[in-house]
């Protein structure tokens, strides 16, 4: 017997509707270096995207989770890495930089700028569909920098509060859940908190704080009111990738490496990919 007489057999179809949720790395923020004043931006979050797609029985499909872009210690910040399923990709989030007034940089959500005495830096760009732009630094007056996007908002700016934006909710698993919250500026007496959804606080004359790890949460920004110590700034919470399918499905990982978890919802599967890439397919 043929797998599609079988399939009709027990009543599946070869062709079923998914849904997916698939989220990128977070942005690291970026340091200070020692004796100076200055505040950095918070890390913008990693793409975020969810919708449907249809999918075929014994078909291979590629899956990566995004790892979050490491904080810089004396320097700028990293990239978040992109997550993968299928034809879609998330655009990792982007980084803060070290300079004085630099400016953030685009990303699935984009980085706040940095602040410093005399300049200011902008925000970057999110990407149209997955996320928002972070926010400018503060002026000379508020050393703080800007908050990075999130899923849901754009940042603050650092004259307001640096908050990051805040991220956007799904109940893909059955439960709403926020992810992909913006990182918080960092400053030298003042911080920004990170946005909903995992994003990193800001830090106040301190390192900034990371992202959740599997919210691709951007990092918190970090700070320095002119003391010797140099500072670091926060990294970006890992990506995640999620699938909901019909429950008389299973998930096999046919090459690679990947972290997965499985739970049932209803009429439901629900599968998590928290690391790694590799090529699943669905059996019955």
């Amino acid at each position: 017997m043929s797998i599609l007489q079988l399939l009709l057999a027990v009543g599946l179809p070869p062709i079923f509707s998914t849904d997916y949720l698939v989220i990128a790395g977070g942005g690291g923020a970026g340091g200070v270096p020692a004796s100076v004043n200055r505040g950095t931006g918070g890390g913008g979050a990693g793409g975020y995207q969810t919708s449907n797609s249809t999918l075929s029985i014994e078909t291979n499909y590629t899956v990566t989770v995004g790892a979050g872009g490491p904080g810089g210690t004396s320097a700028a910040g990293s990239q978040g890495n992109n997550s993968v399923f299928d034809t879609v990709t998330s655009t990792g989030g982007g980084f803060s930089g070290l300079a004085s007034g630099e400016n953030g940089s685009s990303g699935g959500s984009g980085a706040g700028g940095n602040a410093g005495p005399v300049n200011t830096g902008t925000g970057g760009a999110g990407t149209s569909g997955q996320g928002n732009a972070g926010a400018s630094g503060g002026t000379a007056s508020i050393i703080r920098g800007g908050g990075g996007g999130g899923a849901g908002a754009a940042g603050v700016d650092g004259d307001t509060s640096g908050n990051g934006g805040n991220g956007s909710s799904s109940s893909i698993t059955g439960t709403s859940v926020t992810r992909a919250g913006g990182g918080g500026g960092g400053g030298d007496t003042v911080r920004g908190l990170g946005g909903t959804g995992g994003g990193g606080n800001g830090s106040a004359n301190s390192d900034g704080n990371n992202g959740t790890a599997n919210t691709g949460g951007g990092g918190g920004g970090s700070g320095n009111n002119g003391v010797a110590s140099a500072r670091t700034g926060g990294s970006g919470g890992s990506g995640i990738v999620i699938l909901r399918y019909p429950a008389g499905y299973s998930i096999s990982v046919v090459s690679g490496s990947l972290t997965l978890s499985t739970s049932v919802d209803g009429d439901f599967k629900v599968t998590s990919f928290t690391a790694g890439t590799g090529t699943i397919k669905f059996t019955f």
